[in-house]
């Protein structure tokens, strides 16, 4: 109880690369969604705050696992039908790393996950994502037809700080709620938290003498 909870850092990265695509091109509209209980809408606002231009809220009172959440997703992507999905590698408190790459799977499209850089190209009347990611030998370039799902790295951006003007508007922007069993989603997760605990303390060191 009285704990404030943020956004999580990695999707806020994402928020603000959406905005940065935007103001390449002002045709672009971001939608920004999450998944939780009716409180979570300062969380969206938030992310309004930063640049999206509406939001959505599925609400629900249970915990959402990465497995629940990209079934979600799924039916929110077919909804809105958007060129681009930019999601959070992780969330910081699972650290699954699982959802973005469950979405892209369940709906056939082509992912690109820890992306430190993200242009937006045309070819043949054909949109791509040119894709810096980050991986265990260094940095891989790909080049993913849209629509796509991208996962953010931390170090893609830094995450712009809303100003009062920008909060103050945030407040005029629609956020339409849907309850999670309007979309027919199986309320079981795949996943199921036992409990929490502290790490156990440090225990003191000690002194040896040498041979």
């Amino acid at each position: 109880s009285n704990l404030k909870y943020i956004m999580n850092p990695f999707d806020e990265i994402a928020v603000e690369e959406a905005v940065r695509l935007k103001e390449k091109d002002s045709s672009i509209e971001i939608v920004v969604a999450t998944i939780g209980q009716e409180s979570y809408t300062e969380q969206l606002r938030s992310a309004l705050a930063i640049g999206g231009d509406r939001g959505i809220l599925i609400k629900t009172e249970s915990a959402v696992d990465s497995y629940r959440a990209h079934l979600v997703f799924e039916k929110i992507f077919h909804q809105e039908k958007p060129d681009l999905v930019i999601m959070g590698k992780q969330a910081i408190d699972t650290d699954s790393n699982q959802t973005g790459q469950l979405l892209a799977s369940k709906l056939s499209i082509h992912q690109a996950t820890f992306a430190s850089k993200i242009d937006i190209i045309k070819e043949e009347n054909q949109l791509k994502a040119r894709v810096i990611r980050e991986a265990d030998g260094g940095l891989q370039t790909v080049e993913v037809n849209l629509p796509a799902v991208i996962t953010t790295d931390l170090r893609l951006n830094n995450p712009r700080y809303p100003t009062a003007p920008m909060v103050i508007k945030s407040k005029k922007k629609q956020i339409d709620t849907v309850n999670i069993d309007e979309l027919g989603v199986a309320q079981e997760n795949m996943v199921e938290v036992v409990g929490y605990q502290y790490p156990e303390k440090r225990k003191s060191g000690i002194k040896v003498s040498t041979a």
